[in-house]
């Protein structure tokens, strides 16, 4: 299966949004937010971090100009992801806390995926000398 130009820009803008909405509620210290920080035992202001984080992330990985950028961009993302998961069982939570992260963590590797496969269908061969 080859990607499309289409599916690529659906997935990622819809992984983006989640991303933005999700830095957006960071930097405007939601009460959920801070109830969750209390119960991971992490200081509030790391909300305002992640958030900045998770925007910067996310239009990393809607420009499609720098590749290096985009690629870190997905790296900070899987950590993210993998340390709440990690927080969450940690704390004793309900297991599903923990396995959102995870689920995102998924959805944001398919991403990657079909970003890779894509960009590997578009990009020019070199000529063979």
């Amino acid at each position: 299966m080859k990607p499309s130009k289409t599916l690529y820009w659906i997935i990622t803008i819809i992984f983006a949004a989640l991303m933005l909405l999700d830095g957006f509620s960071g930097l405007a210290m939601t009460e959920e937010g801070k109830q969750a920080m209390q119960q991971l035992g992490y200081p509030n202001y790391i909300m305002s971090i992640i958030g900045v984080g998770k925007i910067l992330g996310a239009v990393a990985i809607l420009q499609p100009r720098y590749r290096i950028i985009k690629e870190w961009a997905y790296a900070g993302f899987t950590i993210n992801f993998l340390s709440a998961a990690i927080s969450w069982l940690i704390v004793g939570a309900p297991v599903f806390y923990a396995v959102f992260p995870l689920i995102m963590l998924a959805f944001m590797f398919f991403t990657y995926y079909v970003w890779k496969r894509y960009e590997q269908r578009t990009s020019v061969p070199a000529l063979a000398i």
